[in-house]
């Protein structure tokens, strides 16, 4: 079993990598490969994007580099491999992002990503630190996750999620703010997993063991 952590340049992958490799090690889930291989990701049981910055540079890397983004698709579309989008990485499953100008994501979650507004001006943006998850639907990968838990965000544009059973976890920050979404072989959090302490592992290693 192998999972495929895409490497395409877009914020620096080693606590991501390490997380996800602490967490193979411990559920016995197989092989971490970061990759910016198509081949290597075409043979890949699991698929994890991460991303941070801004959506239309993160999107700009990810098809410049030859035929990546195309074995992605190609891996979770039509063989519905498990995919984990990771803040960008999860924005990026999102029908458009609309930071700087409308950029269209995979479309494989319906809905928009656009700028975190509070409505308590108190509250800056961008949206970063520690924040209290709430669980809006269950799901294996959120097994063991309760409303409550603490998860690490560094954001200023959030997805919402057009079809509300799609959207799994949401926070408060001067109004709901997307934290997870989900649907069949899909998950993303717009938190940091690897960041997120004993609740970012422990859905890592559900992801890991997740036989969707």
């Amino acid at each position: 079993m192998t999972t495929a952590l895409i490497d395409y340049d877009s914020g620096n992958l080693h606590s991501a990598q390490k997380a996800f490799e602490r967490m193979a090690a411990e559920v016995g889930s197989g092989s971490i490969i970061v990759t910016s291989d198509p081949d290597v990701v075409a043979k890949a049981d699991r698929i994890v994007l991460p991303g941070d910055g801004a959506f239309p540079h993160c999107r700009a890397e990810l098809f410049a580099r030859t035929g990546l983004a195309e074995a992605i698709v190609d891996a979770v579309t039509k063989r519905a491999r498990p995919f984990f989008g990771i803040c960008v990485g999860m924005q990026m499953m999102a029908t458009t992002g609309h930071e700087y100008e409308p950029t269209a994501g995979f479309d494989w979650v319906a809905g928009d990503i656009r700028k975190i507004t509070p409505s308590d001006p108190s509250l800056k943006v961008p949206h970063m630190g520690w924040n209290d998850l709430v669980i809006d639907h269950p799901h294996p990968v959120l097994d063991g996750i309760a409303t409550g838990d603490h998860a690490y965000f560094v954001h200023s544009y959030a997805m919402e999620v057009a079809n509300p059973t799609e959207r799994l976890a949401h926070v408060d920050y001067g109004g709901d703010v997307t934290a997870v979404i989900g649907r069949d072989t899909l998950i993303g959090t717009q938190f940091h997993p690897e960041k997120s302490q004993s609740a970012g592992l422990r859905m890592i290693g559900n992801f890991l063991r997740w036989a969707p």
